[in-house]
C-alpha cells in the first residue's frame, strides 16, 4: 500500500503554500500585538479594542492596524533599535575599561617612563580620543 501516491505534487505545493501563509500571518499578528503593548501613546482601553478587533475579525482587523498604523510602526521600531543600540553601546564601553583620560595617562607614564616614544604615544592618544 503505497500512500505518496495519494497526494499528488501540486496538493502537496498547494499545502506548502498555505502552511508558508498561515505562519507568515501568526508572525504578522504577534508583531502587531507587540507593538500594540509597547505604545504608550494610546490607553488601556484602545490597546483592548485593537486587540478584540484583531482577535474577532482576523484579517480585517490585521489590515486595518497596518493600514492605519504603519508610520508608528515604523517610528516605533526605529527608536525601539535606537534605543537598543545605545544601551549596548554604553555595556561595551562600561566593560572595555577605562576611559580615554585613562588611557592617555597611563600612555603618558609609558612615555615618561622611555617605555614608548613620541609617535607611538601620539597614536595610542588618538586612539583613546576616537573612543
Amino acid at each position: 500500500m503505497v500512500v505518496a501516491t495519494d497526494y499528488p505534487f501540486l496538493n502537496i505545493l498547494w499545502s506548502m503554500i498555505i502552511f508558508f501563509a498561515w505562519v507568515a500571518w501568526i508572525w504578522i499578528v504577534i508583531t502587531l500585538f507587540g507593538d500594540i503593548f509597547r505604545r504608550r501613546d494610546i490607553g488601556g482601553w484602545a490597546k483592548g479594542a485593537w486587540i478584540v478587533f484583531i482577535i474577532v475579525v482576523p484579517f480585517l482587523g490585521t489590515l486595518v492596524y497596518l493600514i492605519a498604523q504603519h508610520d508608528g510602526m515604523a517610528e516605533r521600531s526605529q527608536k525601539a533599535a535606537e534605543a537598543q543600540q545605545q544601551q549596548m553601546s554604553e555595556y561595551v564601553k562600561s566593560v572595555a575599561g577605562s576611559n580615554s583620560a585613562e588611557e592617555i595617562s597611563k600612555a603618558k607614564s609609558l612615555f615618561d617612563a622611555g617605555t614608548i616614544n613620541q609617535t607611538e604615544f601620539d597614536a595610542l592618544k588618538a586612539k583613546a580620543l576616537a573612543v
